[in-house]
């Protein structure tokens, strides 16, 4: 296999450190993301090779045209992680139709779009690793994030069906499930973030995991552990428990 990456969302965030990792690492990486600025900044940053292809991943045609010109320009797609997504915060009040669509395009019709262009040519060279980046905010559902929890919780349900499928095709499907990790998106939060990451660390944890057969990369692992316990009380305990965490704001009345 080749040592050629594909990351999107690379222009911040976890992508952006991740792209920086892997080639400082010698990997071959490909970074795409819909900002072609900063796409060209990380290129200049990098102590490693990355080529950069502007993306916006909810456009499947441009997803499939971006894949086939890295593979034609580098070389097959050893490695791919999925990392482009959004965040949109929502109080009750405030859930319309219009703040989920985006969200829900980006996050998970965005991904499927990177899958369907990846799976045809893994799938004829019987090898390669797609790693999909959902969130801790999946396991279960949280104050504030039934639009952004709800897209992820998607793609962790999407990831454990077609783990097996792939698998016969010799392709490791991973997801990866980060918990607060300090970027851009978790900046817009205006509560006290439990086990809080910095950047750099939780590229550590999801580059190891990127080297390992594990289907799920979670970290920090303390703060996934209370979610699975959470997952597994009665409703009755659990919702309990999350309504401590409603913002303030929304105890106000309108």
């Amino acid at each position: 296999m080749s040592n050629i990456v594909w990351i999107t969302g690379a222009s911040s965030g976890i992508g952006r450190a991740l792209a920086l990792r892997m080639a400082s690492e010698g990997w071959r990486v490909a970074a795409s993301a819909r900002r072609a600025e900063e796409l060209e900044k990380l290129r200049q940053e990098a102590a490693g090779e990355i080529a950069v292809y502007p993306l916006d991943t909810t456009k499947p045609d441009d997803v499939k045209n971006v894949v086939a010109k890295i593979e034609s320009e580098m070389g097959p797609i050893a490695t791919a992680v999925l990392c482009a997504g959004t965040y949109e915060p929502v109080l009750a009040r405030e859930l319309t139709a219009e703040k989920a669509r985006p969200v829900f395009e980006l996050n998970f019709m965005g991904t499927v779009n990177c899958l369907e262009a990846l799976i045809a040519p893994m799938r004829a060279q019987k090898a390669g690793r797609i790693a999909v980046v959902a969130s801790l905010a999946g396991y279960f559902g949280l104050p504030t994030s039934a639009i952004y929890g709800g897209s992820k919780a998607a793609l962790i349900n999407m990831a454990e069906a077609l783990r097996p499928d792939l698998a016969l095709d010799g392709i490791k499907l991973q997801i990866v499930n980060p918990g607060f990790v300090k970027t851009p998106l978790t900046d817009k939060n205006e509560f006290p973030m439990p086990f809080l990451m910095e950047v750099d660390d939780a590229v550590d944890a999801l580059y190891r995991g990127l080297q390992s057969d594990r289907f799920e990369i979670t970290f920090p692992r303390r703060f996934s552990l209370i979610l699975r316990l959470v997952q597994m009380l009665p409703y009755r305990l659990s919702l309990a428990l999350t309504a401590k965490t409603m913002p303030k704001q929304a105890k106000l009345t309108s």
